[in-house]
């Protein structure tokens, strides 16, 4: 079994202030996004654990059980996450060994119907095989959850399939004083089309530049 690496390079606690409009904030949330097969990634250190743990946080307030499913190799720093008001406890954590074994695992509990969010940290090289993507983009519309995908690859890099209903790349932008704007930028969207952002001001943690 891998040892843990704790990352806090990407994720900053609390102090969050939604600085897009009110519409497009209300967008970021598991409500607007449910029932989608969605993509958020970054290259290198940015603000995909942050923007992620947003959308962790805005289902534990609506009451919506989560689940993070990720390797035996990494992990997020719990902390950090705790200190953006998410409550651990309450937060269901999968560690597998391999890609092929999430997907089992977020197909089994999509199929459930009693969670509102699964979360897979699929990190560098990810890749989704399309019937995977066929069955829990199914699930994921069938059942009304936001099924999200983390992925490590740069803006010009492809989705990880056609059935990726909304892609978003996770930028970070240091305000100084502690500050940093974390930004969701819509590559891709099925629905309402490509273009549009959120953004977050958030407190950084002690060191992080």
């Amino acid at each position: 079994m891998g040892q843990a690496v704790f990352s806090r390079n990407d994720i900053l606690p609390a102090s969050r202030l939604a600085t897009s409009t009110p519409a497009v904030a209300a967008e970021w949330s598991t409500a607007a996004l449910a029932g989608r097969l969605a993509e958020l990634s970054a290259a290198g250190a940015a603000a995909t654990l942050t923007l992620a743990f947003s959308l962790v946080l805005d289902a534990q307030q609506r009451g919506e059980p989560a689940v993070w499913i990720t390797t035996t190799g990494s992990s997020f720093f719990p902390p950090d996450a705790a200190a953006g008001g998410v409550d651990l406890d309450a937060l269901v954590v999968v560690r597998v060994a391999t890609a092929p074994q999430m997907f089992r695992v977020a197909d089994r509990l999509a199929r459930s119907g009693g969670f509102g969010l699964l979360v897979l940290d699929l990190g560098d090289r990810a890749h989704m095989p399309a019937p995977a993507q066929t069955r829990l983009a199914a699930l994921a519309a069938h059942h009304g959850l936001l099924l999200l995908c983390l992925t490590r690859k740069d803006d010009a890099a492809p989705s990880l399939g056609s059935l990726i209903s909304l892609r978003a790349a996770a930028v970070r932008e240091d305000r100084g004083d502690g500050r940093f704007a974390c930004t969701a930028q819509v590559l891709k969207d099925k629905r309402r089309g490509p273009g549009w952002s959120h953004t977050e001001l958030c407190r950084g943690p002690d060191g992080l530049r």
